[in-house]
């Protein structure tokens, strides 16, 4: 019998792997069969899967309670949700689909634990334990994402909000704000009413052409407008003005002189503003008198003069002007040369200037390929830094460590042999000049100390050139080294080469075991198919035999009486056949519950 298509899950014995439960998973094949898949449930692993599924949904990512989903797509999803969300700027397409195929899936996984570091995840995690769901180690990571998530939301939240707010306003309001919209036009209206109506108007004018101080100018244009400054209020009636006089009294009799001198203070104010009042005259409203008319002429009387004496020496001056036509011609001659020597010496000016810019420019413009081309460089070798950081792990951390301090020591080798050839080049300059010199003197007849010295530095330049050469040959061994000790790292795969190798052979195991399960059902249909037809046919020869000696048999009572211990014998050789294969049934049945019990328990 076939199992349902469920998970039934069957409690195992007490074994060496404690917490640990075996269950039998009935899933569907390609031809909508049943398929029995043996898989092992940790208690601690579904634990850390509720604790995850917890911390999703407090984060807000609410598609963690769907039960239809795949523990793969709720953790990857979850992932891809708090990656998102932190706003990160990333160069990374972060495309999560549900129910992805394998290669989907590891692509995803990989990208996903190629951004962690990115975003300064305290900790590490590879692509095969998020396939493989494990979930303590995956733990953490998502316990950093929902947090670091959260503190992104708290921080931008103000931001959005008020954006929000920004957006709901453009087309929506609120009914407070349609209520103070509508009292607003006329409380404007209001206060413009009463800012016209208590405006302040002009009472007095006083004469202009006065010399007056700063504070006399304060004073009279607020004398002008009916205002006072820095002078009390004037007594209004006999009774105010006799309290006035006791309090004065009282207050002579308490502060003495001080008194005294404040109400000096008073009187010489008031003075001063009647004196300013003197000189005003009442205002009306729109007009202006003869009177006013002829004080403000008599004000700009001089005024007057002065443009009409400077009408006078202009005109003067333009009829010399036209008088003297040759002397005008002449000077506009001297002018224009004048202008044209100048717009020569800005036009060479303006060229020196324009090569020095277009030098400067050309200049900039090498300066900017260069730091593009140091760029490009910086981040090739960042790239590659971030390659090599990837593929260092446990096992060839040390030859990683050895290789760096191989690479670093023929660095150092190379720029030693820069600068020795440079210092070479330099002295074998120097050591030539004095050659030819010492030559020349020689050839006038030298000295046999400085042929001594020659030939003593000849030889010390043949013993450093061999010194130079067996350096060369050492670096060169070193290189060869190097290269080996490169292609045999490059020969030891990775762990994360060997998580998608054996991701493969699991693959590729499976697909095998899909088609020889297939092969075998095609097999084992074909014999059943086979047998029956066998049976069929002598079925048939049967048949056929019982029907040509039926009437041979019917014809006496002797070869009937024979017929019907054939037919006999015939019944009971197809119950042998037939008890026979109800054996046979029965032994392949006893076996195949004996595998299942075997592989059950």
């Amino acid at each position: 019998t076939a199992l349902p298509i469920c998970a039934v899950e069957i409690m195992a014995q007490e074994s060496v792997f404690a917490g640990v439960k075996r269950a039998i998973h009935a899933s569907v094949d390609a031809e909508g069969k049943a398929v029995d898949i043996e898989t092992r449930e940790d208690e601690e692993q579904n634990v850390k899967l509720k604790q995850i599924i917890e911390l999703l949904l407090a984060a807000g990512y609410f598609r963690a309670r769907i039960k239809g989903l795949s523990p793969f797509d709720k953790i990857v999803g979850g992932m891809t949700w708090c990656i998102v969300t932190c706003s990160v700027d990333i160069d990374v397409d972060l495309l999560f689909q549900e129910n992805s195929t394998i290669g989907q899936k590891i692509a995803l996984t990989e990208k996903i634990v190629a951004v962690l570091p990115r975003m300064n995840c305290p900790h590490r995690i590879e692509p095969h334990q998020i396939q493989g769901l494990d979930f303590i180690h995956i733990y953490p990571v998502i316990q950093w994402l929902v947090r670091r998530a959260i503190e992104t939301r708290e921080e931008l939240g103000d931001t959005i909000r008020m954006f929000s707010e920004f957006q709901f306003n453009k087309s929506h309001a609120l009914p407070q704000d349609e209520e103070f919209e509508g009292k607003l036009g006329k409380a404007e209206s209001a206060v413009k009413e009463v800012q016209f109506a208590y405006k302040p108007q002009r009472k007095f004018k006083r004469p202009a052409g006065q010399d007056e101080t700063e504070e006399d100018l304060i004073h009279s244009t607020l004398l002008e407008y009916g205002r006072r400054y820095g002078v009390g209020r004037q007594v209004a009636s006999d009774k105010d003005a006799e309290k006035a006089a006791k309090k004065k009294a009282i207050a002579a009799g308490l502060a003495g002189g001080k008194a005294a001198e404040t109400e000096d203070e008073r009187e010489a104010e008031e003075r001063r503003i009647k004196s300013l009042m003197s000189g005003m005259s009442a205002m009306e409203e729109e007009k202006l008198s003869s009177r006013a008319v002829a004080s403000i002429v008599g004000q700009q009387s001089e005024a007057i003069q002065q443009m009409a004496s400077e009408y006078a020496t202009k005109k003067a001056e333009l009829d010399e002007e036209q008088v003297d036509g040759a002397g005008a011609t002449q000077a506009h001659s001297r002018k224009v040369t004048s202008l044209q020597k100048q717009i020569v010496n800005l036009e060479k000016r303006l060229a020196e200037i324009s090569s020095q810019h277009s030098e400067l420019a050309e200049a900039y413009g090498n300066a900017q390929n260069r730091l593009k081309e140091a760029k490009e460089r910086r981040a090739k070798i960042e790239t590659e830094m971030e390659k090599l950081d990837a593929m260092v792990t446990d096992e060839n951390r040390e030859v990683i460590q050895e290789l760096r301090r191989l690479i670093g020591m023929n660095e150092g080798l190379k720029k030693q042999e820069q600068q020795f050839k440079t210092h070479c080049k330099e002295e074998m300059s120097r050591l030539k000049e004095e050659l030819d010199k010492l030559e020349g003197a020689e050839g006038e007849g030298g000295d046999p100390e400085e042929r001594e010295r020659l030939r003593l530095i000849a030889k010390q330049y043949e013993a450093d050139k061999a010194k130079f050469q067996k350096i060369r040959l050492l670096l060169a061994r070193k290189n060869r080294e190097i290269a080996h000790l490169q292609r045999k790292i490059d020969e030891v795969p990775s762990r994360t080469e060997l998580s998608q190798y054996q991701r493969r052979f699991v693959e590729l195991s499976n697909q095998m075991a899909a088609t020889l399960t297939e092969t075998k059902k095609f097999y084992t249909f074909y014999n059943t198919l086979d047998d029956q037809k066998l049976y069929l046919e002598k079925e048939v020869k049967l048949l056929n035999s019982i029907n040509e000696n039926f009437r041979t048999a019917m014809s006496s009572q002797s070869n009937k009486a024979q017929f019907l211990k054939q037919m006999e014998g015939i019944v009971e050789g197809l119950d042998k056949n037939k008890s026979k294969v109800s054996e046979k049934k029965a032994q392949e049945k006893a076996k195949r519950d004996e595998l299942q019990d075997e592989h059950t328990h």
